[in-house]
């Protein structure tokens, strides 16, 4: 499969978004811990699944901090099932899943996105259940974190998790930036009231946007870390009018090129 670098599909699929055809959001509780999970059956039928992370989390005063994992969920999750599914043409199950990261079924799943990994705090169980999740082949992608002091504490959970590999940097010529989309920039993607306001893009002090990662032995990329951006914001706003194009385009090419490295790595 040959790289794409222009953004055509892209644009128009946005568009389709705007005109209300993406998946209606329910609320975070209607989906956890409520019996049957949709997404276990679409497993069996499907070759990918997007899944979640729930993981433990904290900060001062708590409050929805402790459910942090759920930020722009399920819309953000469903909207980007519904383009890439036109864009890739992907076999990718229409429901997400969200699993705790101490699960025995994590292993069954390729790819797991995490969010706000800033107010991470996992326990003990989490830390084995993540590390034996990457160390079998498993591939985390982190965003939506912002500024030092976010970062402070996500390299302290994850050196928790992996304290043997370093966290570096990625070029633009590693192959996550095209596996599908040629991708030749680092595009910091805003959150939906910056997008909207326009100026600034930033939050707190995290002016720079960066990519880094975690690699194995064989340099095989197993977390992929998008810090000072907020792909999972573009994803849920793509429809809204006023949300810039440039961002949600980027966010979706680079989420194609996540979703297919996993497959193929």
């Amino acid at each position: 499969m040959s790289p794409i670098r222009s953004h055509p599909l892209v644009l128009a699929s946005v568009g389709l978004l705007c005109l209300g055809l993406g998946p209606p959001a329910v609320s975070p509780a209607a989906q956890v811990g409520r019996g049957a999970d949709p997404a276990a059956a679409s497993e069996r039928r499907h070759e990918f699944v997007f899944t979640r992370a729930i993981y433990s989390s904290g900060g001062p005063g708590r409050g929805w901090r402790g459910r942090s994992w759920a930020t722009d969920y399920p819309k953000a999750d469903r909207q980007f099932i519904a383009l890439i599914q036109r864009l890739v043409g992907f076999d990718i199950a229409e429901t997400e899943r969200a699993i705790r990261l101490d699960d025995p079924e994590l292993r069954r799943h390729p790819f797991l996105y995490a969010v706000e990994v800033g107010y991470m705090s996992l326990t003990d169980a989490e830390v084995r259940g993540l590390r034996d999740y990457l160390l079998a082949g498993g591939f985390l992608v982190v965003d939506d974190f912002w500024g030092s002091v976010e970062w402070r504490n996500f390299e302290r959970e994850i050196r928790r998790v992996l304290p043997e590999y370093p966290i570096v940097d990625l070029p633009l010529d590693h192959p996550v930036f095209h596996t599908y989309y040629e991708i030749d920039e680092i595009v910091q993607v805003p959150g939906i009231g910056n997008a909207l306001r326009g100026g600034r893009t930033w939050e707190r002090d995290g002016r720079v946007p960066a990519v880094r990662g975690i690699l194995d032995e064989a340099g095989r990329l197993m977390v992929l870390i998008h810090w000072n951006t907020d792909l999972g914001d573009a994803w849920e706003w793509a429809e809204h009018p006023g949300y810039p194009l440039r961002y949600s385009s980027w966010a979706y090419e680079m989420g194609a090129n996540q979703i297919l490295y996993a497959m193929s790595h």
